[in-house]
């Protein structure tokens, strides 16, 4: 309830009216007037609440009054009623209704109890009652209440002392607060300019308010009082302490700043007066040095004199007015701060009193947890010029003292005389520290925190929470004596405050920092936004942030980073608390990082050094660290003339050994340990790295080695992705780890990953520091890891590799530096170092294809090809397991992003084709199976321009010779890829013709030539070539195997999809892809070894015809021949309107003719075969009519429009008539016309050009290799054609000739038959024959010699049909026929070469590799088989002019005479029988011919040859075999009767046209052959058989038949006839004669049985010449044969002697028909007339 409210005022007039009441009824009887004031007190009252409405104003108008009555009680010195009346006065005073004077009255009422020493309480209530309720007492009034409370201060009491000490406080702050309720009320209005400031306090103060001059005067006095100086205005103050004066002075210091800095004439008396008065008592402190008298003096009375020696409360209090001055009036106050922060400083030196080192600890750590004053400090002090560094000073300060902790403990504290260094002290100090106690080892024993260092123990207690500086010895206002101060608090103090200043300062700092950071970043913004909107010429008028601010916070930095460092440092050293460690690394970590930001780079590096070493075991060999601390060990800083050095670690502090390992140096040097706090200090070197990677800036290398080594010691080795793991040591004595820190070490390695994770937020330089100390770190790891065996540090590479990983989305920035670094480890001899590196680079590689780029790395082809560059580099790496892995990589970023390599497929496909033979057949394999996946998946997908390079690393894997079935299987490919370009021919013409142009451009504008192979052609045909180009680059592989397959798939490749190429493409085909490769098949072929190679590896046995080199290059000379031919044959009516057809024609014959020629029978053969091919090419349909659309233009070739069969495999390939009609509707469209066709006798005329060569290359051929070797090579056998080839080649004449026959002239023909006789006449090795001549008896034609007939005969036929002219050629064919029918009896010579007859050779399969015998082959089934041939043709052609004029007749008898004449002696039998069925054949149908033109002349040589054949066969000199059965032999006289029959039949009838002697030759003959030949080697037996009788009497009839020819019509018979006859009768008479004589001579010996058959033969025939004389007409016979007739009668008688009946009987018979011609003799002219 409010004191104005009704109620409040109505209870107000009720109080005091009980009050007035109670005292008029208490001084009734003693004080009357009191009492009568009393009541008319009441009156008065209650006239006032009846009269006013507002009852407290008038109260308060009337107060004087109203008090009267209680003033008036006090004075009566009763203390109940004093005590009412003072009850009264108060309530009066609560409610606000006492004036000013009534105020007076009552302070002065006061006044007179207080010098009584009367209710000394009640009246400081009082007092502080009115003074607190209103601001009616002024000036003197107050002044008065003060002096009032002072004085009640310093009574004996000492409640009351202490009442009025609170008192005097609260009225003290009463006063000001009244200041600044004043000045508030003030402050809307208009200030009036502040007057002059003059030296004198008291002409100023004539301008403040009246509040204001208050507190003037009361602060003026204080600072007199204190300096024991009377006061100006307290007046009546009988004594003062100076310490409550310090008090006082320091409560309204800092309660009430703002009136000091508000109002100048406070502000002066804060310098004038206040500074001096502080200075002025310090002077005693200043002076002192441990060690001079120590009494205690207290100071009591007003104005005690300074003692010389310091004293705890003043000197306590002062500097408590220090901090408070410094706190709010630093900026008034800059020169006088400068000496207190100094003689602060002085404070800390080791020689002053521990108790006054302790204030001043806590002193400096009220400083320390300001940081914006210390800002202060560095910008007024130590960035002026001549200066004192003073914010260096303070810090460096600490630092000694904390040194001078350890160096001098306890000195001058006798109160701690009792502790024993290093023990854990007194039991009273043990309560004073209660720090924390960490458990230890033991579990149940607790250690308490401290600091150890060279045997100095200090504990660390809890002095205060952080950031905040509670003292402990500045609040110990009532002590007199200076404290005892407990051990290591005087270093848990300072330990605060260095921990609060750094936290300060960089919190501050950073703060700002990122605040302008911040401000720059919204800036830049802005700008941006600017610049994209309309450009702003005030943009940049914006002024960049003041650069002082970085100054300071530069300076700052620069004065307190070498003596943190040295405290931290050493602190870090003797600490043996974890939370304590955990502190200064913090406090290290925040300055490094604080430096970082800076850019300060010597006092980053020096922290971050600070960290790293203690992270090492002590006295740990790392170059990074020692080579960058040499410049701050070495160095000390100087503090005040003190030397401050900074302490290297002690190496034998009291922790907690947890790890034992190898140090990772090049030679190894035992063990080393790491203890706990190594470990902690790792995790803060890892915070650091984590937290602020992005200010490390070059220190990332000191950071990262010194990583690297503590992973090293602690074992981790890198796993996947770069990520360390605990792993063992390889080798060595083996890392030993406590439980503890193997707890520790996932989440080390944890920390360790996650660093580099972070390593994403860093901007691009930072991650560049980072990458570059990696990698020289790994540079190190290389040097080391040469030149042996140890395991290589693989930290920095496993590193690299993480940190590539998390920074994918800007991986440009940094690719190049990490790859090559990559690819140089890549190259290490340490097989584990180049391991990693190339999982390294792999790895990368496949992320960063992998990784979703913006844009995508398809729109991106620069980045694509950098990624994949590096994999391209490792190509060049010699070692197999780099190339290994290389390859994996590949194969599976082809699983994984093969469809979207787009502009990367050279680059990966040069990668697969880089294989080299020197690698191994698994890495060749692994690149090969990348290979497959490309051909079989990718294909589509990759740009047509790769298609080449396809080709060409599929040809690449062809020719590798390592494995060969991948080289099989490549040509598979090979084939796959063809495959794929014919059916997918359009699309990757239009995509390769689209890219030409392109390039076409691109050269025109540099002005050069296009650079492509094959260039004139167009695109889609050059990767064809390319393609043929590689099959014939594999068709000359030296593997047999790879050749076979290339060779075939080459060929099967143009047969099957040749089509597509373009007109003049075939130009190059032919000439760039074939015949080259025929070129350099001979050659090869030629020169190949004729050693024998031994079986293939292992077991493999090579077949004998494929077992030396040469054979096998023969059978590739064979596929290769056959397939160019095929082409010719297939693809000639294209190739033909190439302009150098006949050219290539020529080439391609030479080729036959050279591998017809060879050496090789099995080449030899396939040269003919294909010859044989190519002379089967139809010349095409002329009438392009006939074909329905443009193909026959094109030249694609009718068969095509047929769906062509499938290739290998089966595949069906596409109908192929559809790509080709597209493709000549492309060219038709497009500017080049279809070839013309050309006229039709030019094609004609081509073609007999081709014919005539090819048939002069036949004739080439032939001659070559049937002309027999020349004599005197006999030492070499050289080398003879085979049979089958022979056959090959005579077989090809037919197919020839049809092609050559309109010109196929006489010399030809000549010609012809020099080969075909020189082919008959080869021998054949006696190895051979058995397959050839399947046995001797057998009358077979060998195929060569059936050939060599099928030659002639089609020869002969074309002569039939064709014109008159070519029958000249008849006798030239009768000719070479009749040479062969030689061969029967006498076998062709081959040179001079020995040849057995085939029954003698030694065809012997043990003999098997004894030199080869030349076997000469058994020609007379070859000789009769054209003996028949002769027959039947001169059966057609006898009457042909040709034949007739050359005498082929004659010819023929001339030939047949020598078997006829051996007969018996021919090499076979059956030849003399042909020979005679033949001649018998031949002259039925010649001599009629012979007689028709007989006038001629032309047959009359022939007449002499003939009668001489008659007379070798049918008097042949050689002797029928003994063997002969009889049969047989009659079946041989039958014949030589059907001879005398044919010559009876068909020459003697026509004697008159034949030449006389020849008539009379046969006469003689048949004269010859009537008259037995006797053979004497006859048995009796067989005699009448052996003496060929029929034969003879056939004869005899002959002859007697043509003697009486009744139808001589012809002189020219009858001369015959008479000739014969005359011959008959003069044989008849030797025979006679003889046997008469025989007769006579053997006397009555019988005569052999022949003879006596003779004569009786004779005998008959002389009867039958008798009866046919008888018969004739007389005039037919000639007078000279009736006179020989006459002349044998007288011989007759003779015989008539003889003893045998048989030809008694015979002598009878002939002797009879004489009787008919007793007549007498006619007269002679009768005779003469006949």
């Amino acid at each position: 309830m409010s004191t104005s409210s009704p109620e409040a005022v109505k209870k107000l007039l009720e109080n005091m009216q009980t009050d007035l009441r109670s005292l008029s009824m208490e001084c009734k009887k003693k004080f009357p007037p009191v009492k009568e004031a009393a009541e008319s007190g009441i009156v008065k009252i209650k006239t006032i609440a009846a009269r006013n409405t507002d009852i407290l104003a008038a109260l308060k108008e009337n107060s004087s009054e109203v008090v009267q009555p209680f003033l008036m009680g006090c004075g009566t010195k009763e203390p109940k009623i004093t005590q009412l009346c003072l009850a009264a006065i108060q309530r009066l005073m609560s409610h606000e209704v006492v004036s000013e004077g009534a105020a007076g009255n009552i302070i002065n009422m006061l006044w007179q109890l207080m010098e009584n020493g009367q209710e000394e309480l009640k009246l400081l209530q009082t007092v502080l009652v009115l003074l607190t309720t209103n601001t009616v007492v002024h000036d003197e009034v107050l002044s008065k209440a003060i002096v009032l409370c002072f004085r009640l201060h310093f009574t004996k009491d000492n409640i009351t002392n202490n009442t009025a000490a609170a008192t005097v406080r609260q009225v003290v702050t009463v006063v000001f607060e009244r200041m600044v309720a004043e000045d508030e009320r003030f402050k809307g209005m208009a200030e009036e300019p502040p007057p002059v400031q003059g030296n004198s306090n008291r002409r100023s103060v004539s301008t403040l308010r009246p509040s204001a001059k208050d507190a003037y005067m009361l602060f003026q006095d204080l600072c007199q009082l204190v300096n024991a100086d009377a006061p100006y205005w307290l007046v009546g103050m009988t004594e003062m302490t100076r310490t409550f004066g310090l008090e006082l002075l320091e409560s309204v210091l800092n309660d009430f700043p703002g009136v000091f800095l508000q109002h100048q004439e406070f502000s002066f008396l804060l310098k004038e007066r206040v500074c001096p008065l502080v200075i002025k008592l310090f002077s005693p402190n200043i002076k002192f040095r441990q060690g001079s008298s120590s009494g205690s003096g207290v100071g009591s009375g007003a104005s005690p004199a300074p003692v010389e020696k310091p004293y705890f409360p003043i000197c306590m209090r002062l500097l408590r007015v220090v901090s408070v001055l410094i706190k709010h009036f630093y900026s008034l106050l800059v020169t006088e701060c400068e000496i207190f922060l100094s003689l602060l400083v002085k404070f800390l030196d080791g020689e002053k009193p521990q108790w006054l080192r302790a204030v001043a600890v806590e002193s400096v750590h009220r400083l320390c947890v300001q940081p914006h004053l210390l800002r202060s400090f560095c910008q007024s002090y130590d960035m002026k010029p001549h200066s004192t560094k003073v914010f260096r000073d303070i810090v460096n300060a600490l630092g000694s003292f904390i040194q001078s902790l350890f160096i001098l403990p306890n000195a001058g504290n006798p109160a701690n005389a009792n502790a024993v260094a290093g023990g854990s002290g007194s039991a009273g100090q043990t309560a004073v520290a209660g720090g924390q106690g960490v458990a230890g080892a033991g579990g149940n024993l607790t250690t308490q925190a401290a600091f150890e260092y060279r045997g100095t123990w200090i504990p660390l207690m809890t002095v205060s929470v952080q950031g905040s500086a509670k003292a402990t010895y500045l609040e110990m206002l009532d002590k007199v004596e200076p404290p005892s101060i407990p051990e290591g608090y005087a270093m848990s103090v300072a330990f605060s405050a260095l921990l609060d200043l750094v936290r300060g300062i960089t919190s501050m700092i950073e703060r700002e920092l990122t605040k302008e950071e911040e401000a720059a970043a919204a800036a830049e913004e802005e700008k941006e936004d600017r610049q994209k909107g309309e450009e702003d010429p005030d943009a940049s008028n914006q002024s960049p942030p003041e650069p002082l601010a970085h100054q300071v916070w530069e300076e700052m930095v620069n004065a307190c980073w070498c003596g943190l460092l040295a405290a931290l440092s050493l602190l870090l050293d003797a600490s043996t608390d974890e939370a304590a460690t955990e502190s200064i690394l913090k406090a290290e970590l925040t300055m490094a990082s604080l430096c970082g930001r800076l850019g300060l780079v010597t006092p980053r590096d020096a922290f971050i050094t600070a960290i790293c070493k203690a992270s090492l075991p002590p006295h740990y060999a790392l170059t990074v660290l020692s080579s960058n601390n040499t410049a701050l060990s070495n160095k000390s800083y100087s503090i005040q003339g003190q030397s401050v050095q900074i302490i290297s670690p002690s190496s034998e502090s009291h922790q907690q050994v947890v790890a034992v390992g190898q140090p990772l140096t090049v030679q190894p040097q035992g063990t080393v340990v790491l203890t706990a706090k190594n470990i902690q200090c790792m995790r803060t070197l890892l915070n650091l790295a984590h937290c602020h990677g992005a200010v490390l800036g070059t220190s990332w290398q000191l950071v990262l080695a010194t990583l690297q080594h503590l992973v090293w010691i602690l074992g981790l080795k890198p796993g996947v992705g770069g990520v360390l793991k605990p792993g063992r040591a390889v080798e060595g004595p083996s890392t030993v780890l406590t439980t503890a820190v193997m707890t520790d070490l996932p989440v080390i390695s944890n920390i360790l990953s996650r660093l580099f994770e972070s390593s994403q937020y860093l901007d691009d330089v930072s991650l560049h520091h980072l990458i570059n100390a990696l990698c020289s770190l790994s540079m190190e790891a290389m040097e080391m890891a040469y030149g042996n065996n140890k395991e290589p540090s693989l930290f920095a590479v496993a590193k690299l590799l993480e940190t590539g990983l998390v920074n994918m989305d800007r991986i440009e920035i940094l690719w190049r530096p990490l790859t090559a670094h990559l690819l140089e480890v890549c190259q290490h001899p340490n097989a584990r170092m180049r391991e990693w590196g190339a999982e390294a680079v792999t790895s990368l590689i496949k992320a960063g294809l992998a990784y979703k780029h913006e844009p995508p790395l398809s729109q991106n082809q620069r980045l694509q090809l950098l990624l994949l560059n590096p994999l391209r580099e490792l190509s060049n790496v010699l070692h197999g397991d780099i190339r290994q892995k290389q390859l994996e990589c590949v194969l599976q970023i082809l699983q994984s992003q093969g469809d979207s390599l787009g502009p990367g497929w050279p680059l990966v496909l040069n990668v697969i084709g880089a294989i080299r033979n020197d690698q191994g057949e698994s890495l060749i394999r692994t690149a090969f199976q990348c290979l497959q996946l490309v051909v079989t998946d990718f294909l589509p997908t990759m740009p047509c321009t790769c298609l080449q390079i396809v080709v060409g690393v599929a040809g690449s894997f062809g020719l590798q010779n390592q494995e060969l079935n991948i080289s099989l299987t490549s040509i598979g490919l090979l084939w796959n890829i063809s495959d794929y370009f014919f059916q997918r021919g359009e699309a990757i013409t239009d995509e390769l013709e689209r890219e030409e142009a392109l390039l076409q451009k691109q050269a025109q504008e540099k002005g050069e030539p296009l650079n492509r192979p094959f260039h004139p052609a167009p695109p889609f045909d050059c990767l064809w070539l390319c393609l043929y180009a590689k099959l014939g680059e594999l068709c000359v592989d030296p593997r047999p195997a790879v050749r076979k397959s290339a060779g075939q798939t080459l060929f099967s490749t143009i047969a099957a999809h040749g089509t597509l190429l373009q007109q003049p493409t075939w130009h190059i085909v032919i000439w760039k892809v074939l015949f080259h490769l025929l070129d350099c098949v001979r050659r090869s072929s030629t020169t190949a070894d004729k050693e024998k190679i031994e079986s293939g590896g292992g077991n493999i046995l090579i077949h004998h015809s494929r077992d030396t080199a040469e054979k096998q290059w023969a059978e590739t000379w064979v596929l290769t021949l056959a397939g160019v031919a095929r082409i010719f044959n297939t693809r000639r009516y294209p190739l033909q309107q190439l302009g150098d057809f006949f050219k290539a024609w020529e080439v391609l014959l030479d080729h036959i003719q050279s591998a017809a020629l060879s050496k090789n029978n099995e080449v030899s053969l396939a040269a003919l075969k294909s010859f044989q091919e190519i002379l089967q090419i139809v010349t095409p349909v002329k009438d392009a009519d006939k074909q329905p659309d443009a193909l026959a233009a094109m030249g694609v070739p009718a068969v095509l429009v047929d769906p062509v069969l499938g290739g290998p495999g089966g595949r069906p390939l596409l109908r192929s008539d559809s790509l080709a009609e597209r493709l000549a509707q492309r060219y038709m469209n497009s500017a080049q016309a279809p070839p013309m066709l050309p006229p039709e006798d030019a094609v004609e005329l081509d073609d007999s050009a081709l014919w005539w060569s090819a048939w002069n290359t036949w004739y080439r051929t032939g001659t070559e290799c049937t002309r027999p070797p020349p004599p005197g090579s006999d030492a070499k056998p050289s080398f003879i054609p085979s049979q089958p080839f022979l056959t090959a080649l005579v077989q090809i004449f037919p197919a020839l000739y049809q092609h050559v026959k309109s010109g196929f002239s006489m010399e030809d023909l000549r010609k012809l038959g020099v080969i075909l006789h020189g082919a008959v006449s080869v021998p054949i090795s006696s190895d051979a024959s058995p397959f050839i001549l399947p046995s001797y008896t057998e009358a077979v034609l060998t195929s060569l010699q059936e050939a060599v007939l099928t030659a002639l005969d089609v020869l002969q036929k074309a002569i039939c049909v064709g014109p008159e002219s070519l029958q000249v050629m008849y006798p030239a064919i009768f000719e070479q026929l009749l040479l062969f029918v030689e061969f029967s009896c006498k076998p062709p010579q081959y040179g001079k070469m020995e040849t057995k007859h085939v029954a003698n050779a030694k065809y012997n399969q043990i003999q098997l590799f004894a030199p080869a015998e030349w076997v000469a082959l058994n020609y007379v089934p070859f000789a009769e088989r054209s003996l028949e041939v002769v027959g039947d043709l001169y059966h057609k052609t006898a009457c042909h002019k040709a034949v007739i004029q050359e005498k082929v007749l004659q010819n023929i008898i001339k030939t047949l005479r020598m078997p006829l004449g051996l007969k018996y002696a021919c090499p076979a039998e059956s030849t003399w029988k042909l020979a005679v069925s033949s001649l018998l054949k031949v002259l039925s149908i010649g001599l009629p011919v012979a007689r028709q033109h007989a006038s001629s002349g032309r047959f009359d040589t022939m007449w002499p040859e003939l009668a001489g054949a008659f007379e070798d066969f049918l008097f042949t000199k050689s002797t029928p075999p003994d063997n002969v059965s009889i049969q047989e032999f009659q079946k041989n006289e039958a014949i030589d009767v059907e001879v005398v029959q044919l010559i009876s039949s068909e020459i003697l009838p026509f004697a008159n046209f034949i030449p006389k002697e020849f008539v009379g030759q046969i006469m003689a003959m048949l004269n010859r052959g009537s008259i037995h030949s006797q053979s004497s080697s006859f048995t009796e037996a067989e005699i009448e058989v052996r003496m060929r009788e029929d034969f003879s009497k056939v004869c005899f009839e002959t002859l007697l038949q043509f003697s009486f020819s009744n139808k001589a019509s012809t002189p020219q018979e009858g001369y015959i006839s008479r000739m014969a006859l005359s011959t008959l009768l003069q044989r008849a008479q030797d025979v006679l004669r003889r046997y008469v004589e025989d007769e006579r001579l053997s006397g009555r010996c019988p005569l052999p049985r022949q003879q006596v058959t003779e004569i009786i033969f004779v005998l008959k025939a002389v009867s039958t010449l008798m009866d046919s004389l008888k018969k004739t007409q007389p005039e037919n016979v000639d007078g000279n044969t009736w006179a020989q007739v006459i002349a044998l009668y007288p011989t007759l008688v003779e015989c008539i002697t003889c003893s045998s009946p048989e030809v008694s009987s015979a002598l009878k018979e002939a002797l009879g028909p004489f009787k008919d011609f007793m007549q007498p003799p006619v007269s002679k002219v009768q005779n003469g007339e006949s």
